[in-house]
């Protein structure tokens, strides 16, 4: 079983200020099979961002999915 999810980060900048914000990660509840990021297996228990553009894999099966995102916002 894999997990994808929301979650909220505060990330430092190049100049040392925190931005926070919402990514998206998979995290791997330790299958059996294995949950596969960009063609690497990820590994269990360890969150994982996903961006846009990543391709997501489970187990065996050939089904590969691609992550879509909207573009950003521009100020």
């Amino acid at each position: 079983h894999a997990v994808l999810q929301f979650r909220h980060v505060v990330k430092k900048d190049e100049w040392g200020e925190k931005k926070a914000g919402v990514g998206l990660y998979l995290l791997d509840l330790e299958s059996a099979n294995g949950s596969w990021l960009n063609g690497e297996r990820v590994e269990g228990r360890r969150y994982v961002e996903v961006r846009g553009g990543d391709v997501l894999k489970w187990g065996e099966s050939a089904r590969e999915y691609v992550v879509l995102q909207p573009p950003k916002e521009q100020k």
